[in-house]
């Protein structure tokens, strides 16, 4: 799993964070358990983890605080379309 920054984060959903979060906690216990047998050989790595599981903990508390909005996920093109046309038709009907 790569370093992760907060502006790549905040573009998540919520279930992509909460995989996200899962992937580094099990990473970060594989490091651990390296580290108790002797086989680590980063040792910067579990530190690097840490932040990135600090970091999604801290943009799913920004959302539930209402700090920042939750994304939502892409709509297709097709439901756009089919929105605006209903919207512009329902527009030209209250016109007339």
């Amino acid at each position: 799993m790569a370093i992760l920054t907060a502006a790549e984060l905040r573009n998540l959903g919520r279930d992509e964070l909460l995989s996200k979060l899962g992937e580094a906690k099990e990473e970060l216990f594989n490091l651990r358990f390296q580290a108790a047998t002797g086989q680590l050989e980063s040792h910067g790595r579990l530190r690097a983890v840490r932040k990135d599981i600090a970091r999604i903990y801290t943009v799913l508390t920004e959302r539930a605080l209402g700090i920042t909005e939750e994304v939502d996920a892409p709509v297709p093109a097709a439901e756009v379309e089919e929105t605006e046309t209903a919207e512009t038709s329902e527009k030209a009907e209250a016109k007339a």
